[in-house]
This record gives structure tokens, sequence and C-alpha cells, in this order.
């Protein structure tokens, strides 16, 4: 049995389990495809104050300029300041940053910028800078004693104990058989929600499987409401969704419209590099007006041999559809990308669930608040993971003896889970679930629409749970079920905003309200729905 579980095998849950290893005994949850998950498709970078011609207030002040006047300015703090030791954590472990070999380069490494940032502080890896980051930590992980990967279940339920302290998971194997994983802590790195919608910046993401799973515990769920829709994903109806980094507007590129014009510059002063709701409803808008299906980012006026180093990612994938970026625009649409609620945490990723923790997407620290700025994400991932590692280590608690199989309740779990295929209606109610939420819950909201959203949704769990009575339980179907939840909970705190503010604008209510607050929301709160 290990120490400690965690769910999830992206640069939160390995970064964790690297950091928690030399003490504890871990095993990790990943999925078998590689290709699940946010953090391999990162492409911008890790946002960090490295450069000495910046400093963490400029940091601090830009990230709580984004986020609206709802982030967390301890939390905000802590991220920033505690930036620069991860940094140089990965260092250690070799990973392979983009060296800057200009002749005046004041840090070893080439920094970029990104949307909201004052000043070149985003680190990189060329364009590709999750998926170096999954190589090395897994690589590491992989090679460490004591750290167990599994890639052959998947949780689809945490376990408690009789006094609701969470003691590990109730899982699925491949062939859908039953197992329970008992633990001292359970970490959940499981990722955020934007597979709640139809259009992502992911082949495979998740649809805040772990948040649902930590509120069946009690766990609190904090400002779903604020789901960000990155501007720039590639439009290809034919093609696997892909992310346009946002660093090719800050080396320069233009957004134009379908007539070729440039619309940002009279919108917002910052222009293509204005914070994300911002460039994302703006495109949105001129999409509505020309009755078009994408806009035009335009980086074709650099030079391409700058272009082809700088960006060789996107350069060969857009190239492998047709599109030359060095002499053509590319044609983008704004996607669902990244979840800035989720799992109400401390500074060390603690719920209110005793033993219960969360981390990266699934959680929400307030770092955030109403709008992610770039290329923070992944600094979370690090900071946190690192700040959980060192609570589960110093915590006198988790001195405990081994978790007794007799105090959680494995047989009722047994019981109910069998090995059996997921039924075909599932990936139908999956798909009328996704149309609701796009439709409805996209980048502009109304009352209208967010009411029918809550019945529309509504209405779906009720003949899902009807239809789920008479199947056993397999990985698809928890999946919708939480899902569904999640959804109308989502829906709920944004009926419950009577403000725009952030990524969550209401045309009936446009205004922000005097003074900014963060939404909670318990399971228990869809009874009174």
């Amino acid at each position: 049995m290990p120490d400690v579980l965690i769910i999830g095998g992206g640069v939160a849950g390995l970064t964790l389990a690297l950091s928690v290893v030399q003490q504890r005994r871990v095993t990790l949850l990943r999925p078998r495809n590689d290709h699940q998950g946010a953090s391999q498709w990162a492409q911008g970078g890790i946002a960090a104050v490295l450069s000495p011609q910046d400093d963490i207030e400029a940091h601090v002040s830009d990230t709580l300029t984004a986020g609206d006047g709802l982030c967390d300015s301890a939390a905000v703090r802590f991220t920033v300041t505690h930036g620069p030791a991860a940094i140089d954590w990965l260092l250690g472990l070799g990973m392979p940053f983009t060296p800057d070999t200009s002749p005046d380069a004041l840090y070893p490494y080439h920094l970029t910028r990104e949307g909201g940032h004052g000043a070149r502080r985003v680190i990189h890896a060329d364009d590709a800078t999750g998926r170096a980051l999954i190589d090395t930590l897994l690589a590491q992980a992989r090679r460490h004693p004591a750290i167990t990967l599994r890639d052959d279940l998947t949780a689809v339920r945490l376990a408690s104990d009789s006094r609701g302290r969470c003691r590990g998971a109730h899982c699925l194997s491949a062939d859908g058989e039953p197992l329970t994983l008992l633990a001292q802590d359970t970490v959940l790195a499981s990722g955020g929600a934007s597979g709640l919608y139809q259009h992502t910046t992911s082949p495979q993401p998740a649809c805040g499987e772990g948040m649902l799973m930590a509120a069946e515990l009690g766990a609190e769920l904090m400002n779903l409401e604020f789901q960000q829709f990155h501007p720039t994903c590639l439009y290809d109806p034919a093609g696997a969704p892909f992310l346009i980094s946002e660093a090719l507007r800050g080396e320069g590129g233009i957004l134009k419209n379908l007539a070729g014009e440039r619309f940002m510059a009279a919108l917002d002063p910052r222009g293509e590099l204005a914070p994300r709701d911002i460039v994302a409803r703006a495109i949105d808008a001129e999409m509505q007006r020309q009755a078009g299906q994408h806009v035009w980012l335009d980086i074709s006026h650099l030079a391409a041999e700058d272009i082809r180093r700088q960006f060789p990612t996107i350069h060969a994938h857009c190239l492998s559809r047709g599109i030359d970026i060095t002499q053509a625009p590319i044609p983008v649409v704004p996607a669902a990308h990244y979840s800035c609620g989720g799992i109400a945490t401390d500074l060390h990723g603690a719920s209110c669930v005793p033993h219960l923790y969360a981390i990266g997407e699934s959680a929400c620290t307030g770092l955030h608040g109403a709008n992610r700025m770039a290329s923070n994400s992944l600094l979370e991932c690090l900071v946190f993971a690192r700040a959980a590692a060192a609570r589960l280590l110093d915590d006198p608690a988790t001195a405990q003896g081994a978790v007794s199989a007799q105090d959680v309740d494995t047989q009722r779990w047994q019981d109910q889970a069998t090995a059996a295929s997921s039924p075909e209606w599932v990936a139908t109610r999956f798909a009328t679930l996704r149309q609701i939420m796009s439709h409805q819950v996209g980048i502009v909201r109304s009352d209208s629409g967010l009411t029918s959203a809550a019945e529309a949704l509504g209405e779906l769990e009720r003949s899902v749970r009807h239809d789920a009575d008479r199947q056993p339980v397999s990985v698809a179907l928890a999946r919708l079920q939480h899902a569904l939840k999640l959804a109308r909970l989502s829906v709920m705190a944004a009926r419950q905003r009577r403000e725009s503010r952030g990524l969550h604008f209401n045309r009936d209510c446009p205004a922000p309200a005097p003074q900014a607050l963060a939404s909670r929301l318990r399971l228990s709160d869809l009874s009174s729905d």
C-alpha cells in the first residue's frame, strides 16, 4: 500500500512524486495514452522572475491585474516568490530550456513575453515546453525505486474512512475490474474541466472528474464559473485540436479580421497582448460581426528564419495542414483551455477534507482569480506541488501507521463495479452535455442562456441517472456522471454571479460589482437548485 496516492501524471503530479519520495512511498496513476492530459500540450512556458530587469513586485502586480480583482493576494505572492527556486530545481533535473545565445543576454536562457506580462519572464523549451517538462520529470520518476507508476487503473471515486478522511481511491482496471488503492494521503492532480466544452485546445481534455470526486467527500469547489478560452486555437475542422501559443503574439503576431484589418489595437492599449479574456471576447465579437468561422493571426512579417527557430512545433504542424506561417496568416478561433476554478485549497494544496490534497488545474488556490495570466499555470503546478510535498513530509499526522482496510468500505465498491463495456448512450449524452455548455455557458453568457442550461442539464442528469441505475459502474459512465454534476455546479456559480468579471461575461449584467467575491459551492448545493 502506498503512503501517498497521486491521481494524475502531468507536471503537478510528477513534481509532487519526485519531491516527496525521499521519505514517502508513492503510487502515481497516469493515463496509458501519453496524449491525455493538458501538461504536454503547453507551448508557451513558465512565468518566473529570472531576469535582472524584472522583479517580484512587477510579476505580482501583473497577475493581480489579469485576475480582475479576484486573486488571493497571498497566493499570488507565495507563487511568484517561490518561482525562481522551482526553475532552479528543474534545471537541476536537466530540463532543456532554450538558451539565449545573443551577445547581450542578461540571463542564460531565452525569456519571452506573453499577454498580461509587463516584462520578458517566460522561460521555455522552444514552443513545446510542456512536452519537454513531462519527458524530463517522467524519466526521473521511472528511475526511482520508491515511485510506482500505474497506467492500468482509473480512479472513479475517492475512498473514505468512518471519520470522513480520504484514504485512497476506488479504481477500475482497463478490463473494468474493481480495485481499491488505500493510502495515508491522496493528492488529486487530475486536471481541469475544459472537456465540458465542444472545442478545446487539447485532444483529450479532463472533464473535472477529480473536482467532483473531491466534492463527493465534502470538499468545497471555488470559482467554477471562470473557464478560460484560449484566444488562438488553430481553426482546422478536419484536424485534431492544436494550440497556437500566445508567444506568437508576444513576439509580434497581429490579429486581423477576415478583411485583413487589425482590430485589437482599437479595443485595448495593450493590443494583442491584452489578457486572454479580453482577446477571446474581441475575437468572438469579430467573428459574430463578420459571420466568420475564424480570424487571422499573422506573424509572416517576421523573418522566416526566426519563426522556424522560435516556433518549430507550430511551424511544422501548420505546414502539415497546408499553412506556411512564414508566408501566410494562421486561421485561429477561441477554444476552452483552462479552468481557473476547482477544489479550494490552502497554500500547501490541502483541501478541507482531511488527507486530501489538490494541485495543478484541479485546484483553486486563488492565484488566477477571474482570469489566468499566460504561463502562470505551469508555475503554479511546480510551486504548489513542492509546497504540498513539504506539508506531507512535515505534517505529524502523516506519520500514522498504515490505513486499515477494515475502516474503509471496499466491499460496497466491489459489489457496484463489474467488468463491463460502456453503453453506447454514454457518448451521445456526453455530446449533448458539451453542446449545452458551449452554446449557453461559453465566452459570452446571458441570464436566459444560463437558465436554459440549468434546466437542460438537470433533465439530462435525470435521464442519465434513470439509465445508469440499471448499469454497472464503468469508467465512461462515471466520467459522464461526474461531468454532469460539475457542469450543473458551474452553471449555478455563473447564475449567482450578478456581474461581469474576467472570464465570466454576462450581457445582462455587464458591469463589475463593487466588491469581488469568490464563489464557493458544495455538492449538496445541487439539491436546492
